[in-house]
């Protein structure tokens, strides 16, 4: 798909004195293993150098995205809660895993997988006491998402948001009742941790050029949620869907990038070598368009019912490569 009227990359806001880059606050191309420090989207009180732009997004989202965030608000705050005193032991953690994803999926999710918690996954000074990420993805309504980046479209977004949001609250209050521990993160602006790199990890997906997860079932139509566990649960491996395979060569994203912020070539961010988007290009665009959401929209990874069979044939090539 291409994108809706994408309007040019010139804005009628700006700042009298620029912030410090938010592609320095991210590590751009610091050498050194180190934690995300918070940027944009930070719903957790602490002054940030970005917070001007932050506020203005808030203040120019059309009713119908509004509507959700309240709603999401409000239902999160079910997303902790007393644990039952009568603890169900789990002799089989692996079993207690393949429970815990058929409930998930029960609740309407579209993606899940498990991964071990570790603090590289957490903001600077986070701390969540929990060992296991049950990671969940929800799929956007293609027809919708056609739209962007235009308001109907990050309704949609939303939308989703708060309805993965639901599924990550009420697997949280599942675990609970089952005698454990467990915390939902369901809100977009996560103050603790990373949803793409858990996700990864969980197997749901790889990184795409564009900077989000690419899933070898939706693509990146998706929107994603966490919830975080000490039950004890069975890990899945990351999955190889051929991502790289199609990025190193394909360039609709990058084509399709009013601003120019996505590059053709991985970058150096806090010691890894990764797929990066322009921070300080990509946001200005992001907050005039209610949220952009072009370059996932665009990627051809993303066409529903085309996922399987280009995974297929990316890895099919790769292996005729080698021989």
């Amino acid at each position: 798909m291409r994108p809706h009227d994408p309007p040019a990359p010139t804005y009628a806001f700006g700042y009298r004195s620029a912030p410090i880059s938010g592609n320095e606050i991210n590590g751009f191309g610091v050498t050194e293993r180190t934690r995300a420090n918070k940027v944009f989207h930070n719903p957790g009180g602490e002054t940030m150098p970005w917070d001007a732009l932050d506020q203005f997004f808030a203040l120019i989202n059309p009713r119908g995205v509004v509507r959700h965030i309240f709603a999401n608000m409000w239902q999160l705050r079910r997303r902790d809660g007393p644990v039952n005193p009568h603890r169900v032991e789990v002799p089989d953690p692996l079993m207690m895993s393949a429970q815990i994803k058929e409930k998930a999926r029960d609740l309407g999710a579209d993606l899940v997988g498990i991964t071990r918690l570790t603090d590289d996954v957490l903001y600077v000074g986070a701390d969540v006491p929990h060992r296991y990420a049950v990671c969940l993805g929800l799929r956007m309504d293609r027809e919708e998402m056609r739209y962007v980046p235009q308001p109907r479209a990050a309704v949609e977004v939303l939308r989703v948001y708060r309805a993965v949001s639901r599924i990550a609250i009420e697997l949280g209050e599942h675990v609970r009742d089952l005698g454990w521990p467990a915390r939902a993160y369901g809100n977009p602006n996560s103050t603790d941790l990373l949803h793409v790199p858990l996700a990864i990890r969980a197997g749901l997906g790889q990184l795409g050029k564009h900077g989000s997860l690419i899933s070898k079932e939706h693509g990146s139509n998706v929107r994603l949620a966490t919830v975080v566990t000490d039950l004890p649960l069975a890990t899945d491996e990351e999955a190889d869907i051929g991502v790289d395979d199609l990025c190193l060569t394909c360039r609709r994203c990058v084509l399709d990038c009013p601003p120019g912020a996505i590059s053709d070539e991985k970058q150096l961010v806090r010691g890894e070598e990764k797929w990066y988007v322009d921070f300080d290009k990509c946001i200005p665009y992001f907050t005039k368009t209610y949220g952009c959401a072009i370059c996932i929209q665009v990627c051809p990874w993303s066409e529903p019912g085309r996922g399987q069979k280009l995974s297929e044939k990316l890895l099919a090539t790769r292996n005729d490569d080698r021989a």
